[in-house]
C-alpha cells in the first residue's frame, strides 16, 4: 500500500503547481484588462486572485492532515483534507454567483446606455487564449493526478480551474463578437458569460455534495466496493460477506465487513481467514488504511 504521506505531499505540490499559474495569470489579465478597457479580463483576474486564497487554505489543511493517528484521533487527521474541499467547493459555487450577478447587471446597465460598452482591444484575445490552454491544461492534470492519489481536495482544485477556463472562453466570445460587431453585440460577453455561470455552479455543487458526503462518512461507491468483494470472496474458508462498509477519510479508507465461513471452522482457523482477507484488501490498490474483519458462522440450512 502506498504511504498516506506521499501522496498528501504529492497533493500539497500539485495545489502549489496551481497557485504559481494563478498568480501569473491574475496578473496577466488585471494588467491586460486595464490597458485593454476589457471588464471581463479584469473579472476574470480578481477570480484567479480569489482562487490563490481558496488553494492557500486547501494546501494547509493537506499540510494537516498529513499528521499520523494520535491517542486523540485514531483513524488520524484526514477528515481535515475533506473540509478544504468543501472550503474550495464553496469558493467555486460563490464565484460562479459572483460572475452571475455581475453579468447581469451589466446587461442590464447596457439595455438602458447602450453607448456606455467600450470595445475591448484585439490583444487581449492573446492573453484569455493563453489562460484557456493553461487552465485546461491544469484542469485534466489536477484531474487525474487527483483520482490517482484519491484527493477530493486536489479534485476541487481541479474543478477551480476549468471553471477558469470557462470564464475566460465566454470573455473571448464576448469580446470577438465585439469587435466584429461593433457596441450593438457588446452583451455577448455578459451572456456567454452567465452560460459559464451555469457550468461553475453546476461542478460546484457536485464537487460540495461528494466532499460533505466524506465528511459524514457515505459509502464508498458501488464500483470500489465491487472490486473488493470480488478480493474477499476469493479467500479460501469465505462463504460469504455481509454488513460491508467502507468509508473516506482524507486519502485513505477504512472498511469494516462480517465475513462467515462454515460453522466447523475452530476458532484458530476463522481468526486466519480473517487475517487473509484483511491482507489481501490492504495489498490492493485500494488506498486502504485499515480494515476490520469479523468472522460470523455460516446459517444453518
Amino acid at each position: 500500500m502506498d504511504s498516506v504521506v506521499s501522496r498528501a505531499r504529492e497533493g500539497r505540490k500539485l495545489v502549489l503547481v496551481g497557485v504559481a499559474a494563478n498568480v501569473v495569470l491574475a496578473v496577466a489579465k488585471v494588467a491586460g484588462g486595464v490597458l485593454g478597457r476589457s471588464n471581463a479580463l479584469i473579472a476574470d483576474g480578481i477570480e484567479s486572485s480569489l482562487d490563490i486564497l481558496s488553494s492557500g487554505l486547501m494546501w494547509g489543511a493537506m499540510k494537516y492532515a498529513e499528521r499520523p493517528p494520535d491517542t486523540d484521533h485514531p483513524y488520524g487527521h484526514g477528515k481535515m483534507e475533506s473540509l478544504a474541499a468543501v472550503t474550495g467547493s464553496i469558493f467555486l459555487t460563490l464565484a460562479g454567483l459572483s460572475l452571475g450577478i455581475h453579468s447581469v447587471g451589466e446587461i442590464v446597465k447596457l439595455q438602458a446606455d447602450p453607448g456606455a460598452a467600450d470595445i475591448p482591444a484585439a490583444f487581449t484575445l492573446v492573453i484569455l487564449a493563453g489562460t484557456i490552454v493553461t487552465k485546461e491544461g491544469l484542469f485534466r492534470w489536477l484531474r487525474r493526478r487527483g483520482e490517482a492519489i484519491g484527493s477530493k481536495a486536489v479534485l476541487t482544485d481541479a474543478w477551480h480551474h476549468r471553471s477558469d477556463a470557462m470564464t475566460s472562453l465566454a470573455a473571448v466570445l464576448g469580446i470577438s463578437a465585439a469587435l466584429v460587431g461593433g457596441p450593438s453585440w457588446a452583451q455577448a460577453d455578459d451572456w456567454a458569460a452567465l452560460f459559464s455561470c451555469a457550468l461553475i455552479l453546476f461542478n460546484g455543487v457536485k464537487m460540495l455534495r461528494s466532499s460533505i458526503g466524506d465528511i459524514l462518512d457515505e459509502q464508498a461507491s458501488t464500483d470500489v466496493v465491487d472490486e473488493m468483494l470480488v478480493v474477499i470472496r476469493a479467500v479460501p474458508g469465505v462463504t460469504s460477506v455481509e454488513k460491508f462498509r467502507v468509508r473516506k477519510s482524507g486519502f485513505s479508507r477504512f472498511a469494516d465487513l462480517h465475513v462467515r465461513v462454515a460453522g466447523t471452522q475452530t476458532v484458530r482457523e476463522g481468526h486466519d481467514i480473517a487475517h487473509v482477507v484483511k491482507a489481501r484488501l490492504l495489498r490492493a490498490d485500494f488506498h486502504l488504511a485499515d480494515v476490520t474483519v469479523h468472522i460470523e458462522p455460516e446459517r444453518e440450512s
